[in-house]
């Protein structure tokens, strides 16, 4: 185990914050080690004395590194409760002890331990959790996203808008009628995630816990979140927007999502197919389609990519540059393996502004049970996260149905 660290002048705040925790632990283990000497032998052996002097040292330089503030910005000086937090945590993860934390999180005005048990990560390893999440979840990287701290977001919304029109400078003015207003609720559900750790792993004080269980969680928590916004149908899980009522475009009333159909069973018309995906993006409204975007899965690309127009030109274009999207009709694809793939009456194809008209909410906080008894000589990690999702905006989000 290494008991010396470096302390650059020039690093990174964050990776400060990492050397400080990791540093605090070498040094809790060899003030053990110390006190184990004292009790049997009355000393402190040499070299277990010299060992805690250096880290001494390194905890006192790396302390100054995390207190200085970063030259970027201001407010970037870490806080001492989110280093104690992050400590805590660490040593809960690594060895199940939980008075630091519980402490923490009393002082905090939060509950140690939740209704499915468990102490909330640091943080830092929340929003990384939340950054990695809207990078590989395609739907939540489009819609709106909304952090709340209790179980429910309610939003109000106006069924008739407010009573408007012109008037003459000296005429009567009108009373205007009030508008008739209704409510939109989006419950967080609770999702998790498994992953588990050797007792090696654990003790290994190289390995950044935070950033493990970040990566270990991410992808599971993106790929139930993907689907459920897709296709969830609200029970314990976010709506979908597939799973609304449909309705012919023509007759859409508010609370459904529009389609436009094909005209064919499971496919496109032989002749001008893309006239349908033009009807489709004319189908929204004009303040929507400016950030509107495709969404649709691979094999539903591949079937449009053949396309061209009068001109023999591909009406697909493939990303200029890594990171980007590949643009259909000048708007950006969205590629969600969630939405179906082309067959009789599907709905594989939407089209809208997904900012305005889906709305994902976090509630604050992602809990962790160390869970070491359930499966020897594994050590468990239940880790959850509330979450809900809805459409908010009936007007933004129209479907490409194949069928008549």
């Amino acid at each position: 185990m290494h008991d010396t660290f470096e302390t650059k002048g020039t690093g990174d705040l964050g990776l400060a914050i990492d050397d400080l925790a990791r540093a605090f632990e070498v040094y809790k283990e060899s003030n053990d080690e110390a006190l184990a000497e004292i009790k049997s032998r009355g000393a402190t052996d040499a070299v277990t004395a010299d060992k805690l002097s250096r880290l001494d040292r390194a905890l006192d330089e790396l302390s100054l590194k995390a207190r200085r503030p970063h030259l970027g910005g201001v407010g970037a000086q870490a806080s001492h409760t989110d280093l104690a937090h992050k400590s805590a945590f660490d040593t809960y993860v690594r060895r199940g002890e939980t008075a630091d934390l519980a402490a923490i999180e009393a002082k905090a005005l939060s509950v140690g331990i939740g209704a499915d048990g468990g102490f909330l990560v640091p943080s830092q390893t929340e929003q990384t959790v939340n950054r990695a999440l809207k990078d590989i979840s395609p739907i939540r990287a489009i819609a709106s996203v909304r952090q709340v701290s209790g179980s429910v977001f309610k939003k109000p919304f106006s069924l008739t808008g407010p009573g408007t029109g012109w008037v003459g400078e000296t005429a009567a003015r009108p009373e205007t009628t009030s508008p008739t207003l209704a409510e939109l609720s989006f419950p967080t559900m609770e999702l998790y995630a498994m992953p588990a750790a050797t007792p090696s792993l654990l003790d290994d004080a190289a390995v950044d816990i935070d950033e493990w269980i970040a990566d270990e969680v991410r992808i599971a928590f993106a790929e139930q979140e993907g689907t459920a916004f897709t296709t969830g149908n609200g029970v314990n899980k976010p709506k979908g927007f597939l799973d609304y009522t449909k309705v012919a475009n023509a007759s859409w009333t508010w609370g459904n999502i529009g389609f436009i159909a094909t005209g064919v069973a499971g496919a496109f018309p032989a002749v001008n197919p893309t006239d349908r995906l033009i009807d489709l993006a004319y189908a929204v409204r004009s303040a929507y389609r400016a950030n509107a975007h495709f969404v649709m899965n691979r094999a539903t690309q591949a079937a449009i990519r053949k396309f061209k127009d009068a001109d023999g030109n591909y009406i697909w274009q493939p990303a200029a540059r890594p990171g980007e999207a590949s643009m259909l009709l000048g708007h950006p694809v969205a590629e969600s393996e969630d939405m179906p793939s082309i067959a009789t009456d599907s709905y594989s194809i939407a089209f809208g502004d997904f900012r305005r008209g889906y709305l994902v909410v976090d509630r604050v906080g992602i809990r962790v049970l160390r869970d070491p008894y359930s499966s020897k000589p594994y050590v468990l990690f239940y880790t959850t996260k509330r979450v809900g999702g809805g459409v908010q905006d009936f007007n933004a989000i129209k479907l490409l149905k194949f069928g008549v």
